[in-house]
């Protein structure tokens, strides 16, 4: 198992915010990825809600994201533009496999 550690947040556009939404989202996905905490990939449902998973490079990466000045700027703008519907801050990998 890597030492990865997987967020996932479902959430939808707050009405008319939808655009804004989204680049505000690639900011903050681009951010975490130039600066080496994580990556992430967002998908869509049939009913509107966005589902992003972020995948944490680790703990320490995390730590630093959710402390860097940068990010707390876009997820402040994020959180005028969405609504949350569900969040999990820190699900960790359950091998399938046999494997402990």
């Amino acid at each position: 198992m890597s030492q990865e550690i997987l967020s996932v947040a479902i959430w939808d556009p707050v009405s008319g915010m939808e655009s804004e939404s989204l680049a505000t989202l690639r900011e903050l996905s681009s951010i975490v990825a130039s600066k080496g905490y994580g990556r992430d990939l967002l998908y869509r449902d049939r009913e509107s809600h966005y589902v992003l998973l972020r995948y944490w490079k680790s703990e320490e990466a995390r730590q630093s994201a959710l402390e860097d000045p940068e990010l707390q700027r876009r997820w402040a703008r994020l959180g005028n533009e969405i609504q949350i519907v569900k969040v999990y801050e820190t699900l960790t990998e359950v091998p399938v496999d046999g494997a402990k």
